[in-house]
């Protein structure tokens, strides 16, 4: 488990450009090397997803496990340890990616490995390793449009950091680029130009009070807003011709997307366009089904301090795989501590890997007899 993760880690699958083919073979030969079917679906240049599969019937579904190959930029701050070594101190792994989520793949593998030692799981396990997530679940998105035969599924866990906290549910996420067009001049005579950058600043100072008039979802709470970016213009002494922004929007289900962009449209005018950069559902799964009920079961049995199952506000590939897999139950469970998600010197703790492989494990095999 603990080389496996380090393993993992000595990738270098900074998103972009992401380079997760390498990772993705040394998985799937893994993976190969214990009886699974594997394949390698394309993504782009140098960027492969890993799909694997074993033990699967014709009358049963089986469960699926999904996690994310690429990881975020180590940024400028300095790290204590090289972020691609995989370094142990004390309990903890340290390198970008130890908890979002190469700490959470490796758990699967073993898991899904370990599963078959003693039995066949009902139904049997299908493995789901994307690239190109952390910038809008994008490989996600593209392996679903062309997976040839996807199958079916009785539950999927994605394995993002929750410390091993179930989580039955997260936000949509609907993110837009906002762009105007002006027209140049020279800054001295600003009367003969039409300034880009005044027109986003107002449609930026409009999306600060915006409100979405929605009553609180139960689970998810209400819908935020925020502007992450803006840009525009030439250089100081020109009347800027071009300006943009960007504004992620997470979504609770309570408004729809297409109404958030018709409201958006309204609220902002012809002079600003929106373009559509990602477009994804929440995800929800009733807490009394019976997936999420043994999953819950399984993490209280393991895990001191589980209060009862929650929601969270980021944005996995759960979205894209349970419209997918037809509404099947989901439940986002991984090792990782989700305050290390992106942080400098990021680590996992050692224990929360070797308890996730005992977590995913019962679940496989306990999930095969919800099968019968």
């Amino acid at each position: 488990m603990v080389l496996l993760t380090q393993e993992l880690i000595r990738f270098n699958t900074v998103n972009p450009p992401g380079n997760e083919a390498d990772a993705a073979r040394y998985i799937g030969n893994l993976l190969s090397a214990h009886g699974f079917q594997v394949e390698y679906p394309v993504f782009s240049d140098n960027r492969l997803h890993v799909v694997a599969e074993k033990g699967l019937s014709a009358g049963y579904a089986p469960i699926v496990l999904s996690g994310h190959l690429d990881v975020v930029p180590v940024g400028k701050e300095s790290w204590k340890y090289d972020p691609f070594l995989g370094v142990i101190e004390g309990d903890k792994i340290y390198g970008r990616g130890a908890s979002d989520m190469k700490g959470g793949v490796a758990a699967m593998i073993c898991a899904a490995i370990n599963s078959f030692r003693e039995t066949k799981p009902l139904g049997g396990v299908r493995l789901l390793f994307t690239a190109g997530e952390e910038l809008g679940c994008q490989g996600a998105v593209q392996l679903a449009k062309t997976i040839t035969s996807p199958g079916k599924a009785s539950a999927i866990i994605v394995g993002e950091p929750t410390a091993n906290f179930p989580a039955v549910g997260h936000k949509g996420g609907l993110y837009l680029n906002a762009s105007a067009q002006g027209k140049t001049a020279h800054s001295s005579m600003p009367e003969l130009g039409d300034n880009a950058i005044y027109k986003v600043a107002r449609a930026i100072q409009k999306i600060e009070k915006m409100t979405f008039d929605v009553e609180p979802d139960p689970l998810l709470g209400l819908p935020t807003v925020n502007v992450g970016r803006m840009s525009g213009g030439m250089n100081i002494n020109s009347v800027p011709d071009y300006a943009e922004f960007s504004i992620d929007i997470r979504s609770t289900g309570k408004i729809g997307h297409s109404e958030i962009l018709d409201r958006l449209q309204q609220e902002l005018g012809s002079a600003i366009k929106l373009d559509v950069l990602v477009d994804l559902p929440a995800v929800r799964t009733n807490e009394q089904d019976p997936f999420a009920k043994l999953a819950n079961a399984v993490c209280r049995s393991k895990v001191k301090g589980i209060s009862g199952v929650k929601a969270l506000p980021y944005l996995t590939d759960g979205s894209v795989l349970q419209q997918l897999y037809g509404g099947a139950p989901t439940i986002i469970l991984g090792p990782g501590d989700p305050k290390q998600a992106h942080q400098t010197n990021e680590y996992c703790p050692i224990d929360k890997l070797i308890q996730a492989v005992a977590i995913y494990q019962e679940i496989i095999i306990r999930n095969g007899e919800l099968n019968q």
